[in-house]
């Protein structure tokens, strides 16, 4: 049998990083480790819960720790040799930033680069990178694809993750660590953080409070179910064919804000109210993932569509997060 293999999730009690860790640990062959700092950006007790779930696992690892702080990174780093870097830690959302942008790109800048600076000194040859399909700003060809320009973002978060791909470009090119930028698309489903739109909504709705829609409903966004999502990031973390990718990880599909609140309305068997609102800067008007890249390189294949991961969302929602509060569908 061959030996575990070190991999260290930054970000590792988050929506997405918790749900890589729960893949990790499932398969075996690993010791994950997990830096996070549990921010106030949201209820930190929902990232501690999640944390709490692979606490018993001997495999298992965390470190509390903000990735800002180069010296207790490099006690990390110390501690373990680290086969791979996921790096999904980092300041999120299109609007917050706005409104720190300061803040967004000490963490998702600074802190990407003290973390490919340690991979570079401690020889992890394996780095991926979690991007975002914000950086390709308002694009107006569709779908997007990887070489389309990303050198207009028009949101601070947008131009911090443009900024981490051009850190990881560098350390590829001069240093031999294998950069794999992972550009999302809208990625939902259970654990999802309380400010994204699918669960902000089903929060309203489910309580009878009205959904602030933005413009006029029309926007369009690429949802990826967050399984389809971990396909991919387990890929690149195995992938070896070059030094430097970005790769697009969507399902390859649209749907109108309209579409998706509906859904959530037959899902959650109540009728939204819509509260209109002006549209917000730094919103894109749609986001389509060309996926061709992400299937020859990766093998990915998204399953989920749009409907089955609404219900599987809710089947979550309805049995965790309205049983807590004493509701009743």
């Amino acid at each position: 049998m061959s030996e575990a293999k070190n991999i260290l999730v930054t970000g590792g009690a988050g929506f997405i990083g918790s749900h890589l860790v729960d893949r990790l640990l499932a398969e075996g062959g690993w010791r994950v480790s997990v830096v996070d700092d549990f921010n106030d950006f949201y209820d930190p007790a929902l990232k501690r819960r999640s944390a709490a779930a692979h606490a018993a696992d001997v495999r298992y690892r965390l470190h509390e720790a903000d990735i800002r702080d180069r010296a207790a990174l490099e006690k990390v780093f110390g501690e373990t040799g680290f086969d791979c870097v996921v790096h999904l830690a980092a300041r999120a959302g299109v609007r917050p930033s706005l409104r720190e942008p300061l803040l967004y790109c000490e963490t998702n800048v600074t802190g990407t680069l003290n973390l490919l600076e340690l991979a570079r000194v401690r020889g992890v040859r394996q780095f991926v990178f979690g991007s975002s399909s914000s950086v390709y700003g308002a694009n107006a060809k569709v779908p997007f694809s990887e070489d389309d320009p990303v050198r207009h973002p028009i949101s601070p978060y947008a131009a911090t993750k443009a900024a981490g791909e051009l850190l990881c470009h560098t350390y590829a090119h001069l240093y031999g660590v294998r950069c794999v930028c992972l550009r999302f698309f809208t990625v939902y489903g259970a654990r999802q953080r309380p400010d994204l739109a699918i669960r902000k909504f089903a929060e309203l709705i489910s309580r009878g409070a009205p959904v602030p829609v933005f413009g006029d409903g029309t926007t369009r966004r690429d949802y990826t179910y967050v399984d389809d999502i971990i396909a991919g990031v387990r890929a690149a973390v195995e992938y070896d064919a070059t030094m430097f990718e970005a790769i697009n990880l969507g399902e390859s599909r649209t749907v109108e804000l309209g579409e998706l609140i509906a859904l959530l309305e037959k899902e959650l068997g109540r009728e939204a109210i819509i509260d209109r609102q002006p549209p917000q800067p730094g919103d894109v008007p749609q986001t389509f993932a060309d996926i061709s890249k992400a299937r020859r390189l990766l093998g990915y294949d998204p399953r989920t569509q749009i409907e089955e991961g609404i219900g599987k969302f809710v089947a979550w929602f309805n049995t965790t997060v309205k049983s807590e509060r004493g509701t009743t569908k």
